[in-house]
């Protein structure tokens, strides 16, 4: 059996691996267009600002190690330009001798990953402005950072690859501007929490323009200019698109294979692409999105590894099935790493999903042994108590809570399962009960009615002259800020001082972050009559979110 695949990196190099593993016998070719058959394209900014120093560290692999590990034939800097579907071949054309050739194949394995997508803006063809997908490309921008007369740096866009570029161009010693069209950085976070990562940015001295963008880039030396929709301008000696990406179907779609209405490849369960002798898999195929049972786009590196290994494997008469994606992901911004997984608030809204969500704002491990930090937590689940996302920022052990979550999720758990975990625990790493199932706890309150919230949004609009806003936490605290027109009874003596809450009126309790706020809310549930509402996240979460709240509400 001849094997032929497409494009290595994630899911090529990973599918060209398993099936030398399957198959001793197997005849392997890989064509790569690049340099580079097997890179760690999630560490290219960071070799750019020079927190990776040597770029050997980010190969993986060569065309002679993947031939003397897995005897596959890997020709790089070769490109190819058609599918025959019919004959079973492939064309192919060497790049730098521009030697044309076809191959035949009995089964072929597109893995082209998606590229950058460059919006229709003028000038954005000018030297001074690149993209971020190949080895090359971070050479190219590597060696203007170090050659020592790059001053300035505008990154278009805050994703992911935005935030990385914005902060390692920092590092290098440039001055960068981040220009982002929304109204907040991080999109697949919501405002509140993407706030945080903004209020960083920022601290670390990246200047942030959002609902702004660049209309035009205009030659200026070696540099350019570049003209902002708000009508100023920035002069930058390099500019960064990273505004997305998009699947980079062509020879699909040149070779009749059925795409969806956004150019992505379609394939089965079993990565099996309309043609019975092709597979596809990576940032450029359609996966079913788990929470919804749609279909739908997601360029991550974890999902394409895995299409790659489950492609291979039905590719050498296997029966394995992807299940779908949750859209786990994480980031380092400056001191900050922000984590995400499922669904988050503006999905579910577009979904018509009707959902619950707490904040919470624990330590990352236990509060006497030294050194605790902040997490910032946001849990959102359904009516029916199943886990749906969650989102956490802070210092230290984000990316390990939200993978638990995501394990719930991808077991379609709920939030007593969350209550319910049984995770390690040591006083340097955790606490007895840790945030995720602290979360769990006080999802289960809400559901049950045992605690029922109001959150930071609804201190905005809502009219609160029929609502005694009574802040629980201790005098010193009320008095260093609170919300305005607030009472101050500390939770210690809410029992002894019940009489001064005012009668006939609905109660919004606060504390810091929400858990002496539940203390006081459970007394006054069953001491008076009232209608009570904890503030979920407590003021902190008014604080590190920027919202103000030192006005009569």
């Amino acid at each position: 059996m001849k094997y032929v695949i497409v494009g290595g990196v994630a899911g090529g190099a990973s599918a060209a691996a398993r099936i030398r593993r399957l198959d001793e016998q197997a005849e392997i070719v890989v064509f790569e267009r690049t340099g580079a058959v097997s890179y760690a394209n999630c560490g290219m900014p960071y070799f750019i600002g020079g927190v990776i120093d040597d770029p050997e560290e980010l190969l993986l692999q060569t065309p002679e190690s993947f031939y003397e590990r897995f005897r596959a034939d890997v020709r790089v800097h070769t490109e190819v330009t058609a599918v025959d579907r019919a004959a079973h071949t492939v064309s192919v054309r060497e790049l730098l001798s521009g030697k044309e050739y076809t191959e035949s194949y009995d089964k072929l394995l597109l893995s082209p990953g998606a590229k950058p997508f460059v919006p229709p803006i003028p000038g954005a063809d000018l030297p001074c402005v690149f993209g971020l997908r190949t080895m090359e490309d971070t050479f190219r921008i590597r060696d203007i950072v170090v050659a020592g007369n790059c001053k300035n740096a505008v990154v278009i866009g805050g994703g992911f690859v935005g935030l990385e570029m914005a902060e390692n161009l920092k590092t290098a010693g440039l001055k960068v501007t981040l220009v982002e069209a929304m109204d907040q950085v991080m999109p697949p976070m919501d405002p509140e929490m993407a706030g945080m990562l903004a209020a960083e940015l920022t601290a670390n001295g990246i200047e942030l323009l959002l609902s702004n963008s660049v209309k035009a880039l205009k030659e200026d030396g070696d540099g350019c200019i570049a003209e902002l929709s708000d009508g100023g301008s920035l002069r930058t000696d390099v500019v960064i698109m990273a505004v997305g990406v998009r699947p980079d179907s062509t020879l699909a779609k040149d070779a009749g294979l059925e795409l969806n209405a956004r150019g992505g490849i379609v394939v089965d369960e079993k990565m099996l692409t309309s043609d019975p002798d092709i597979y596809a898999t990576g940032d450029a195929v359609e996966v079913r999105m788990r929470l919804t049972g749609k279909q739908g786009m997601l360029p991550l590196a974890g999902p394409a590894n895995k299409q790659g290994r489950i492609a291979a494997a039905n590719m050498a008469g296997g029966n394995e099935v992807f299940r779908g994606v949750i859209g786990s992901s994480v980031a380092k911004v400056f001191g900050l790493t922000a984590a995400c997984t499922g669904m988050n608030e503006k999905q579910l809204k577009a979904e018509g999903t009707e959902y619950e969500k707490v904040y919470l704002s624990p330590s990352h491990h236990a509060g006497y042994y030294p050194g605790g930090l902040p997490l910032t937590m946001k849990l959102l689940f359904g009516k029916d108590g199943r886990v749906l996302g969650c989102q956490c920022v802070g210092e230290a052990g984000v990316d390990k809570r939200v993978d638990v979550v995501a394990s719930v999720i991808m077991m379609n758990g709920t939030v007593d399962d969350l209550a319910e975990l049984e995770l390690c625990y040591a006083p340097p790493y955790s606490s007895a009960k840790d945030p995720v199932n602290y979360a769990g706890f006080i999802a289960q309150n809400v559901l049950s009615g045992r605690s029922p919230v109001m959150h930071w949004h609804d201190l905005k609009n809502f009219d609160f002259r029929n609502m005694t806003l009574l802040d629980v936490r201790t005098d010193e605290e009320y008095a260093e800020g609170h919300i305005k027109g607030s009472l101050n009874i500390p939770v210690d003596e809410l029992r002894e001082r019940i009489a001064e809450v005012p009668a006939g009126k609905d109660i919004l309790v606060y504390c810091k972050v929400g858990l002496r706020g539940y203390l006081a809310q459970r007394i006054l549930m069953q001491r008076t009559d009232a209608k009570v509402f904890n503030l979920s996240g407590g003021i902190r979460l008014l604080n590190v979110c920027g919202i103000p709240y030192d006005k009569e509400v």
